[in-house]
């Protein structure tokens, strides 16, 4: 069978690729195609229907986050990989290649997973409340392999106001050790740096260009391994982020119509999901509104129709039209206009918000927050303070990273929606031409993965 590498370069659209010659040179004497992915069209969800072939109505990951019913409680960025469903690519090979070794690096979901070798961010979380930046890996020694060789993970520039290029040269040069000392049959290979200043300035900001230029030359060296393995090489992204100009305050609305409420601690306000009788999961263009009673359904449904920044309403027939009718889901799901994006906010005066929202904080906050990105443009002292909160990490003390803005405005770039063109969608490339098409559907990249590893199996038409 032949060696395979999957590359998913986040946020990489036809329209950056002019700024990526080392991503493009994939498609010279291989193909180049547009993927039709799924809403919602973020990492978690995109990710799952790539290695199960299956729709989020089938695999059950239907957001980075959502409402556990059977545990009153919102998480996102989970990382088991029994949660999601169907048959991954590895067990779909492995029935009749049973030696086929996968390795892992940096794929969502990885905790769990029946491969071989992995790599995913796990920070160490100190029983004082210090936290601080690691990598949780299988095989145990892998970790001090990698850190004795790379030098620690580098968290703080994975995600947060220091996100940058650090964290996806890092990803790149561990795929590469991987590649080049475990030999496995197959890479996935996650490079998050897109992400980042496109959300931050825009995608068609000069930033946005620098950024795809420094991405592209960080993958330049692990494209060269994969083809000196003569593997086969599939370079490909799970959306395409577009401008935001709009942010919309679903709970908010919630909650001044009396639907969601919260409870009071020193630390500020705080959700109360057992008590509302409808909340929303924000998440990126999608949010998930959960309705407790039925008999509120119309009512909830009316309101946020008239928010300013929704596209559409779907219950659960409308979700059906999109594959997202799993138990999972919201009542109701929310699908922002183009240039729109839902923020988590529920409370109704900053003075009261809750301490993590100031915070770098994606296990606590009950939806995403893209402001993470940011040091408060209105807090003048903002890096001076997280410079001291750094001084007291490194002295072991405990410290708090105040800094995040909670004015959404800043942000200028966003995805979730299924994308309105085509260029500023996500795209598939592939080193090889046999299997080429214009379109690719999301659901049909995993029987690809098989052809190409040599498996006998059809490509979806």
């Amino acid at each position: 069978m032949r060696p395979l590498v999957v590359i998913d370069v986040v946020g990489v659209t036809p329209r950056l690729l002019a700024s990526m010659p080392n991503l493009r040179h994939l498609a010279v004497g291989g193909f180049q195609a547009n993927l039709e992915t799924v809403l919602p069209a973020v990492t978690c969800s995109v990710q799952s229907t790539l290695l199960t072939g299956l729709m989020p109505r089938d695999h059950g990951v239907v957001g980075n986050g959502w409402y556990f019913r059977e545990l009153g409680e919102v998480h996102l960025w989970r990382q088991h990989n029994a949660l999601v469903r169907g048959e991954k690519l590895w067990d779909a090979v492995r029935a009749g290649e049973p030696g086929w070794r996968v390795a892992n690096v940096c794929w969502w979901y990885a905790m769990g997973a029946a491969t071989d070798l992995l790599v995913t961010p796990r920070p160490v979380y100190h029983a004082d409340g210090r936290k601080s930046p690691d990598c949780y890996t299988r095989p145990p020694a892998l970790h001090d392999e990698l850190t004795a060789e790379l030098g620690p993970f580098p968290l703080f520039t994975y995600w947060g106001p220091t996100a940058g290029i650090a964290s996806s040269r890092w990803i790149v040069a561990a795929a590469r050790s991987v590649l080049r000392r475990h030999r496995p049959d197959c890479l996935l290979v996650y490079v998050p740096h897109l992400d980042y200043d496109l959300q931050r300035y825009g995608p068609d900001s000069p930033q946005a260009a620098r950024a795809a230029r420094e991405v592209d030359a960080a993958l330049a060296p692990l494209l060269e391994d994969a083809r000196s393995r003569d593997a086969a090489v599939v370079a490909l992204s799970e959306y395409g982020i577009t401008a935001a100009r709009r942010p919309v305050d679903v709970n908010r609305a919630l909650r001044e119509a009396g639907l969601l409420q919260v409870y009071r601690q020193e630390s500020g306000e705080q959700l109360d999901p057992w008590t509302s009788r409808a909340f929303a999961v924000a998440d990126h263009q999608v949010a998930h509104v959960y309705v407790r009673d039925p008999a509120d359904l119309e009512w909830v449904r009316g309101i946020c129709a008239d928010l300013p920044g929704v596209d559409e309403v779907l219950d659960r027939t409308g979700q059906a039209r999109y594959g997202l009718d799993h138990e999972r889901s919201g009542e109701l799901v929310l699908v922002a206009e183009p240039d729109a994006w839902f923020t988590y906010y529920y409370w109704l005066d900053d003075d009261h918000a809750p301490d993590f929202a100031r915070t770098v904080e994606i296990h606590r906050k009950p939806g995403y927050d893209p402001a993470e990105l940011f040091f408060d443009p209105h807090d003048p002292f903002a890096k001076a303070r997280a410079a001291a909160a750094l001084a007291r990490k490194k002295l072991g003390l405990r410290y708090s990273m105040r800094v995040v803005p909670l004015d959404p405005s800043c942000v200028r770039g966003t995805h979730g929606r299924l994308p309105d063109d085509p260029a500023d969608g996500p795209v598939l490339l592939c080193s090889d031409a046999g299997p080429g098409r214009d379109v690719i559907k999301a659901t049909e990249v995993k029987d690809l993965l098989l052809r190409l590893a040599g498996v006998n199996t059809p490509v979806a038409g």
